[in-house]
């Protein structure tokens, strides 16, 4: 009976799988309770028939479709790598499934970077058609006051870079089969990350602007907090690769998940170091500095 399950080729067919149809469902909920939220939020309704959609349950119970289909489908991915099924032929898939999926997350982050550039180096072609389009004709927007690029961002990116070192070294303890560091250091790596988190929070409190009054408040919080929410979700799945170190999961040979969320962590690092040059530097050059 075991023979009829043993893999004796590269290749290997999964059992069907309900997730990538549920995970739709909770993406296409997701998507229309956030419109449905925003229209709560501002007193206005949608309505769908004789119904009004207007409220921010929708989206929450998308959201959460949206993680439970992560949980159980990973899980299930777990379960065919201790299966044997993650041979050498799906292995190097998975990886070119990683890399693509990094390579799409660039482009996204190249959508907000363009918008950004675009406002920032053209401001005089900017039609003034409400408050927040408004430049002056010069950037930073007149009469706006920046973050000083020197002190919490230059702090948090001390933080990504120290974390990007302690992931490499958690990789490097891995190989070498040393079980102790490998957790120590990822276990770092997650505090690293969620330190980042809250000083950017903080930083987001105090920040002089704010999204909706300015280009400049709409571009800094589109590209940086989006990069703040990557932080956010490479920190659990960094956090769930220290788990699964702990129970074992991980071999020299066969560590493909580390591999993946330490991928995900770099691209991450390499992400913020653009941000800060590009619009906590470049981007502020000649305006005057917020003092809290």
């Amino acid at each position: 009976m075991a023979d009829a399950h043993k893999v004796n080729h590269d290749y290997h067919i999964i059992d069907p799988s309900p997730w990538p149809f549920i995970g739709s469902i909770g993406a296409l909920l997701m998507a229309i309770g956030g419109v449905a939220y925003m229209r709560w939020l501002n007193d206005a309704e949608l309505s769908f028939g004789s119904v009004n959609l207007a409220n921010p349950w929708l989206f929450y119970v998308g959201l959460l479709v949206v993680l439970y289909t992560m949980y159980a489908w990973w899980a299930d991915t777990i379960k065919e790598s201790h299966a044997g099924n993650h041979t050498r032929v799906v292995s190097m898939h998975l990886r070119y499934g990683m890399i693509l999926f990094i390579a799409s997350e660039v482009m996204f982050f190249v959508a907000w970077f363009w918008a950004f550039f675009d406002a920032s180096l053209y401001p005089d072609e900017v039609v003034q058609t409400s408050r927040m389009a408004y430049t002056g004709g010069t950037w930073p927007p007149a009469g706006i006051e920046v973050l000083d690029p020197l002190h919490l961002p230059l702090f948090n990116t001390i933080i990504l870079l120290l974390s990007g070192t302690t992931v490499t070294w958690a990789h490097h303890a891995l190989i070498h089969n040393e079980r102790g560091m490998l957790k120590g250091m990822l276990a770092i790596t997650v505090a690293l990350g969620i330190l980042f988190s809250c000083v950017q929070g903080y930083e987001y409190a105090v920040a002089p602007f704010n999204f909706k009054e300015s280009i400049y408040g709409a571009t800094f919080f589109m590209a940086t907090g989006f990069h703040g929410f990557h932080v956010l979700v490479g920190t659990i799945f960094l956090l769930i690769c220290l788990f699964r170190a702990m129970a074992g999961h991980f071999r020299p040979e066969k560590h493909f998940g580390f591999e993946a969320a330490a991928w995900y962590w770099h691209f991450v690092d390499v992400v913020w170091l653009f941000l800060f040059f590009a619009i906590y530097i470049w981007g502020s050059w000649g305006a005057p500095i917020y003092a809290h």
